[in-house]
């Protein structure tokens, strides 16, 4: 086969932390990059390669970088050493290089502690990285300093700048008369929220009622809070640049300050609030025949909670049901109006992805305690069906009417992936014949309630493209949905806030004053809002181990049944009771050799084999709160001995040759063979 290595290609470089890694091009297949190819490369860095082989057994590439064409690792978190009197950072993530020489006028550091350094070089001809100390969080051994650090390394800062709760200030708590002139008035309409008991912050409420024709009016009310963070001010800065609220454990980065989300902009019962409300008209098969968006004024009857709504419809408490017995009729036909959209839903292809999700539960001092499943019941099933009824229903009604939008976006999987997930599901004896919304439907209900249904739904999951924001409408997937934006949670999403802008300049008939700039922010919000988008997940799932890490400590030698969500070479990923998810390395399986089937994802030895979705008993024997890792090991098993990370290893910094003013290349340490991989 012919190969042109001459060619040059694009993309990202994404190190293993073993001296080899990859390029991941923004189309095509993965490039193999061996061991001393990396010409100077870190991880997550664009770069551009040459192709110089193909590997005859895989047939995948081998390059060769060429040239670091943008540096991703600006700042670096790690913990601070201290070696012949100068300061080191050895950064936290084992993709980076495994020291960098701080440079800093403090005196006061002590080794130990965790910090933050931008960097000022990357190395290279036998110079050490460098960076300029920028942040502290603390002892390194602490869960608290590791949750900062992971924070502020992904951006994310509790605090506002002083110019914006300046402006927030300046905000009345109140709605002013002069406000609610020319909005709908619908403060005499029954209309309720439900949140979590938790919830401090209320951004949606609903309603629902019949028309003359005997035809459901569902009305989905949210908080305008375009109407108090206006386009160029601090707080709208601030909003674009955080670009979303962070939630972990039992606390919120929010996106506004507390007096606007959970203030004047929060839908808190009993007092006027100012909203933008999407009013449909559906028939009995839950299609939207009629609407209409207005700018509207409310005042919500009540603030109910999932649970106090879940044994309403399950009618488990008569005392709750004569509490709430003047929205009892309405709460029960929006539950069966949910079921009709909910099912209309499944008709046109839409996934049903019950993801189970940890709740991690803190005592007064913020320490975890306990930690559940997250599942759906009959309530949050209804809020979520008619908050995504309302956000087709905006997003059709701005492209019809030919107006920008961000969109929310959900391409189709992509041949490869479907392919993948056809192989893992096959041992499994499932044959995955077609990868569309009804294909992959039928394959999630074959595995409900069985013992592999959690890694089905994984497995799924990861096939799928991910979700995004785009001024471009190309539909949503995963929902089936021809039109789909963010319209439903404009104080934690920005993307919602640019799209209540857009519905007012065109409701208050000034698109054509104000059309031109909100159409070239679109494409920017969709980007920047993408990009925050995904930090806050990464910093949420980060934060979120070190939590159920924690709390796993506590639980050192207690017997557990989980199910198998991952399988490599070093070992088996297994998610037990409240979701938690540690590794029972390979060292702690019955006497091996133990093969591992990469396509198929498998283990297999002489006493048997382990796949996806299988069930296991197993005992946790270690959990790290500062790495966020829990190992487990079979009942009974003696546990593996702890594995020396790079952190314990004897650092080497370098060292200046005898009577030369040239430094020698600094020696990385080795990982240790067979050691874990996360």
């Amino acid at each position: 086969m012919f190969m042109d290595r001459s060619e040059e290609l694009i993309g990202r470089y994404q190190a293993t932390g073993r001296g080899f890694g990859f390029l991941i091009p923004e189309e095509g297949e993965d490039c193999f990059i061996p061991p001393r190819a990396q010409g100077g490369a870190w991880n997550g860095d664009t770069v551009s390669v040459r192709i110089t082989e193909e590997d005859p057994q895989t047939g995948r590439r081998v390059a060769k970088v060429t040239q670091v064409l943008e540096r991703a690792n600006k700042t670096v978190v790690g913990v601070l050493e201290k070696h012949d009197h100068a300061l080191w950072l050895r950064p936290d993530s084992e993709r980076l290089p495994s020291l960098i020489q701080v440079v800093t006028r403090r005196r006061s550091l002590r080794a130990g502690e965790r910090a933050a350094v931008s960097m000022t070089s990357f190395g290279g001809d036998r110079r050490p990285p460098m960076g300029t100390l920028k942040e502290t969080f603390g002892p390194a051994d602490q869960r608290q300093s590791a949750v900062a650090a992971i924070l502020y390394s992904h951006d994310i800062h509790r605090d506002f700048p002083p110019e914006v709760m300046e402006q927030t200030r300046a905000i009345p708590q109140f709605v002013q008369t002069a406000a609610m002139a020319g909005r709908l008035d619908l403060r005499d309409k029954t209309i309720i929220t439900i949140d979590g008991a938790s919830s401090k912050d209320f951004d949606d409420a609903v309603s629902l009622e019949q028309d003359d024709k005997g035809r459901w009016v569902l009305g989905v009310h949210i908080a305008d809070v375009s109407h108090y963070v206006q386009p160029g001010t601090p707080l709208d800065l601030e909003a674009y640049e955080r670009g979303t609220s962070v939630y972990f454990a039992d606390q919120v980065v929010p996106m506004l300050p507390e007096a606007l989300s959970n203030g004047i902009c929060s839908l808190n019962p009993q007092v006027d609030r100012l909203a933008l409300s999407c009013i449909m008209t559906l028939d009995r098969e839950g299609a939207v025949v009629d609407h209409q968006i207005a700018k509207s004024v409310i005042r919500s009857t009540e603030r109910m909670t999932y649970g106090d709504c879940n044994k309403l419809l399950a009618e488990e408490d008569p005392a709750l049901a004569v509490k709430y017995d003047h929205i009892l009729p309405m709460l029960k036909d929006m539950a069966a109006l949910a079921k009709i959209l909910d099912g209309r839903r499944r008709r046109r292809g839409g996934l049903d992805l019950e993801t189970q999700e940890s709740q991690v539960l803190c005592d007064e001092n913020g320490e975890p305690v306990a930690v559940v499943l997250r599942r759906q019941g009959e309530s949050e099933k209804l809020i979520e069906a008619f908050m995504l009824a309302a956000n087709e229903c905006v997003a059709e009604h701005l492209s019809r009417a030919q107006k920008p939008c961000v969109y929310r976006v959900h391409e189709k999987p992509s041949q490869e992936k479907t392919d993948a997930l056809r192989t893992l599901v096959a041992p499994l004896g499932y044959d995955l014949k077609t990868a569309d919304g009804p294909g992959l439907q039928k394959l999630l209900d074959w595995a409900k309630g069985k013992p592999e249904e959690g890694a089905v739904s994984m497995m799924v999951l990861r096939s799928l493209m991910k979700a995004r924001y785009d001024g471009e409408n190309l539909g949503h997937f995963g929902l089936a949905a021809p039109y789909y934006c963010h319209f439903t949670s404009p104080i934690r999403r920005y993307p919602d806030l640019m799209v209540h802008r857009i519905l007012t300049a065109i409701l208050d008939g000034k698109w054509d004053k104000e059309g031109r700039k909100l159409t070239a922010a679109v494409p920017r919000a969709a980007l920047q809002s993408s990009q925050r988008e995904l930090a806050a997940q990464e910093s949420e799932r980060e934060i979120e181990k070190r939590y159920l890490a924690e709390y796993m400590s506590h639980q050192i030698g207690e017997k557990f049944t989980g199910a198998i969500t991952g399988v490599t070479r070093f070992g088996l990923f297994v998610m037990v009771a409240g979701g938690v998810e540690g590794l029972l390395p390979a060292e702690a399986l019955p006497a091996g050799p133990w093969e591992y089937d990469e396509a198929r994802l498998t283990l297999e030895g002489p006493n048997g084999r382990y796949t996806l979705g299988m069930e296991l008993e197993v005992e946790c024997s270690a959990a790290d709160p500062v790495s966020g890792q829990v190992d487990f090991i079979l009942p009974g098993g003696v546990p593996v001995p702890p594995r020396k990370s790079r952190k314990e290893e004897k650092p080497q910094p370098p060292r200046r040759k005898e009577g030369k003013g040239r430094g020698r290349a600094m020696h990385v340490p080795k990982r240790r063979k067979g050691g874990k991989k996360r």
